[in-house]
């Protein structure tokens, strides 16, 4: 196990009727708010009208960013930023999933920052202090709710990057599981597909003598499993929703499950290059690429993957060579995807190999990528083309 430094400031309020503890939450930070969210459906809903009134109840000065992009764009974090100076703003609030937080987050570093908020994608800084957060979790999916990652497209220059501070971690988290009853089941199995890879990421590690690590990783994959066919069959079942939306904070919120590993996270890198040209929801990208990663890096540590097979997926070793097993755990990771409704391939999502090259040379533009197994321009092409 390897040295390590934990901290998550985040405050989490987990429950039924949770909104309703927004003004007691906002009320230490300042009155003056800026309230990010995506394209509308926070008004459909009626969570909007409970937020303006939570804001009103301690006669909040509320200005508002709209229209957040699914892959969201740097233009519209620079027009939060300008927003948040013009108008003096002491909270940002951001009301909806991994997107609309990052977003937010992208805003809350920037606006203390002297240059341009693409420099920290560009590696030319690192934010040193933030306005404070809040947010209100609608979609289970990306953690953002409880770290400091977040993830922005450059649509300009055809680019999607992520950084990451401590400063970006949001103050307090609202997850209400009811908030996710009238997500698209589109989006729900793409935060499906999002929490897993997350865990995925962390769990395919060389670090050694890491056994309660590995199990967090094997728990949350199992929950998630057992809930998501009920959650998307029955949008209003409430545990089943409760414990994806759990599974989806606890994959991600600072490292917690895999504190003293070494994570990889090739396979987000090489998704932001596919997302960043053609502008696919993230989790789809992930059900495409994750399984054809798998099958080109498992011989690197074939007892990891014998490990995934039989403890999450019950795979039974009996009358099986290793090799045999860990393919059979791949196999059923796609199965899973596919059985919930995800993409398999590429060309599902309409994309073809026109840009292979293009995207495997952006992948590793700042050096080889992954842990687990290092990779390379020609190993990155290899799985977009196995992805095809």
């Amino acid at each position: 196990m390897l040295n390590f430094t934990f901290q998550n400031p985040t405050k989490i309020i987990f429950g039924k009727g949770t909104v309703s503890q927004l003004a007691e939450q906002v009320k230490p930070f300042g009155t003056r708010v800026l309230l990010v969210y995506g394209g509308g459906s926070i008004k459909r809903t009626g969570l909007y009208d409970k937020v303006i009134e939570q804001l009103k109840s301690i006669d909040a000065a509320v200005f508002e960013l709209p229209g957040v992009e699914p892959n969201p764009r740097v233009t519209t974090v620079r027009k939060g930023i300008d927003i948040c100076r013009k108008e003096d703003v002491q909270l940002i609030l951001a009301v909806g999933g991994g997107s609309v937080i990052d977003a937010a987050k992208a805003i809350a570093v920037g606006v203390p920052y002297e240059g341009d908020v693409w420099d920290f994608f560009e590696r030319k800084a690192q934010p040193a202090s933030a306005l404070p957060l809040g947010t209100i979790l609608t979609l289970s999916a990306t953690g953002s709710e409880a770290n400091g990652n977040f993830v922005i497209s450059n649509w300009e220059l055809k680019l999607k990057r992520g950084s990451g501070s401590q400063h970006a971690y949001p103050r307090f988290s609202i997850l209400d599981p009811e908030l996710t009853y009238t997500v698209p089941r589109e989006h729900v199995v793409n935060g499906i597909v999002d929490m897993m890879s997350h865990v995925f990421e962390q769990y395919f590690s060389k670090t050694p003598n890491t056994p309660l690590q590995e199990r967090f990783c094997e728990s949350i994959l199992q929950t998630v499993i057992e809930n998501a066919e009920t959650a998307l069959a029955k949008p209003t079942d409430y545990d089943a929703r409760a414990n994806i939306m759990w599974c989806g904070t606890m994959a991600l919120n600072g490292g917690q499950i895999s504190l003293g590993m070494q994570g990889d996270w090739a396979t987000h890198e090489i998704e932001h290059q596919v997302s960043a040209i053609y502008d696919i929801a993230h989790g789809a990208g992930l059900a495409i690429i994750f399984p054809n990663w798998m099958k080109y890096v498992y011989k690197e540590r074939v007892d990891r993957f014998v490990q995934y097979a039989t403890r999450v997926w019950n795979i039974d070793p009996a009358g099986k060579s290793d090799e045999e097993v860990a393919l059979a755990g791949i196999e059923a990771t796609r199965e899973f995807f596919t059985r919930i409704g995800a993409p398999a391939t590429l060309s599902d999502v309409g994309i073809g190999d026109e840009h292979l090259d293009q995207m495997a040379a952006e992948a590793v533009r700042f050096g080889p990528i992954g842990q687990f197994k290092e990779l390379h321009q020609e190993d990155v092409k290899e799985i977009l083309r196995m992805s095809l």
